[in-house]
């Protein structure tokens, strides 16, 4: 026996402290909230907070429901002042990756995107692991990007007992194969979503067209509720005298204020990530073939054919480059103006204007761009860019027009904004129609059930 315990007695030990150390570790259980207790709710997304409006829209929600939020994100530009002053919205920021993780080119997501998902994967696992209380019951996150969030999540989920909400925005792998194309990293990233993606407790999609592709060809077999983008209180018609004063106000517009309050120019904003899927060329060129039909009819009649005031809002890298473009041409009628827009200023400048246009192409062909539902929110109608999923969003010659190349684009316009034509009015009453659709309504009936709100 004793020659036993001297050959076995330390690797015993060694497992056994190990195994203790290895309980101690373990994160706490969730502990279902009292009687009259609100649930609390984990929002994560692994993006600038501020600049995930749907998410934050998802944690005013909840707490105006009486419910507490842990919202996850990374800290860069500034939230909407109402989250950031509510008692029951913590912020949790998650700490940046380094810069040398980049992964802007192909090359260097091939080298690097491995490391940064592994920082990104140790970082929110601790965080959601040992920072957020037990009382926290569900993780509602957004999806993409679903590297390493869905992994993250469900072992989070398996470990404390939280319930995994996932919020599908659209697929993450169709955003890689942008930028991949057919590389099998692409493929792997496909298969990896769809396997982690079918075990969440609940499922919200941005269309109907998403929910039928998570059903039929995900195999996805717990509930999946349409949960479409509406716009939030904030997003609201402007009456004439605050237009003008907003417009007199703006640097951006100012100068312009008095010709656009008379019609004599027209606003046109479109909101753009700069992103190869958002094709920025198409508004240009359809504003090349405005420019010349306004300069043609005001030829022959001085003042016949309004100018163009356009508003593009949006940071990304094909920026630079497209208004090196913009500066190169010789517009007589119109002025595009690339501005960075605060978000207490987004919503009234948006509210100005007399046409929005969506250039989002979508890579799966099933999710909705926000920005189009932030125009209607405050009775504009727009003109997007066709495909499969923007007839649930944009009826086409009722609150908007859709398009599939510049010229065609540019031919509206042209009838949007001659002044013999009464187009633009009868569309602007259909969006003024989407003003009464709103986010709270929607949200209470669709997904508060689901966190017991």
């Amino acid at each position: 026996m004793m020659d036993f315990l001297e050959f076995w007695g330390t690797p015993i030990l060694f497992v056994s402290l190990s195994f203790s150390l290895f309980l101690l570790c373990l994160p706490s259980r969730h502990v279902p909230p009292k009687k009259d207790e609100k649930p609390r709710v984990v929002v994560v997304v692994l993006g600038d907070i501020g600049r995930s409006p749907r998410m934050q829209y998802h944690a005013l929600s909840i707490a105006r429901k009486g419910g507490l939020v842990d919202l996850v994100g990374y800290d860069e530009s500034s939230p909407r002042p109402e989250l950031v002053d509510n008692s029951k919205i913590k912020m949790c920021p998650l700490p940046p990756p380094p810069g040398f993780l980049r992964t802007d080119t192909p090359i260097r997501f091939i080298l690097f995107a491995p490391l940064k998902a592994l920082f990104q994967l140790t970082s929110m696992l601790y965080l959601l692991c040992y920072i957020i209380p037990p009382s926290a019951g569900y993780i509602l996150l957004q999806n993409p990007p679903a590297i390493p969030t869905l992994a993250v999540t469900k072992l989070v989920g398996a470990l404390r007992g939280m319930k995994i909400v996932i919020d599908w925005h659209n697929f993450g792998w169709s955003v890689l194969q942008l930028k991949l194309k057919e590389h099998p990293i692409v493929y792997f990233c496909k298969i990896y979503e769809m396997f982690i993606g079918r075990g969440a407790y609940t499922n919200f999609t941005v269309t109907d067209l998403m929910g039928l592709t998570l059903k039929n060809d995900w195999g996805v077999k717990t509930p999946i509720k349409t949960l479409y983008d509406r716009p939030p209180t904030h997003f609201t018609p402007l009456s004439p005298e605050e237009r003008s004063k907003f417009l007199e106000s703006h640097p951006a517009t100012a100068q312009h204020a008095s010709s656009i309050a008379s019609g004599a120019t027209r606003l046109l904003i479109s909101s753009t990530s700069w992103t190869p899927d958002e094709d920025f060329s198409h508004l240009l060129g359809a504003l090349l073939i405005y420019d010349r039909w306004a300069s043609g009819a005001n030829f022959l009649k001085r003042g016949s054919a309004p100018s163009i005031l356009a508003i593009i809002t949006g940071k990304g890298q094909l920026r630079d480059g497209y208004m090196a473009r913009v500066e190169a041409l010789e517009f007589q009628h119109v002025t595009i103006e690339s501005v960075w827009l605060e978000s207490k200023d987004y919503p009234k400048m948006v509210g100005c204007a007399d046409l929005g246009v969506s250039l989002h192409t979508s890579t799966s062909g099933v999710d909705l761009p926000m920005k189009v539902v932030d125009l209607f929110g405050a009775g504009v109608p727009v003109a997007a860019f066709e495909y499969l999923a923007i007839s649930e969003l944009v009826k086409d010659g009722v609150n908007g027009i859709v398009f599939k190349t510049g010229e065609e684009l540019g031919d509206a316009l042209v009838n949007l904004f001659n002044p013999a034509s009464q187009r633009l009015k009868k569309l602007r009453e259909g969006a003024l129609e989407e003003t009464e659709n709103r986010w709270d309504e929607n949200w209470d009936k669709v997904a508060a059930p689901v966190f017991g709100l």
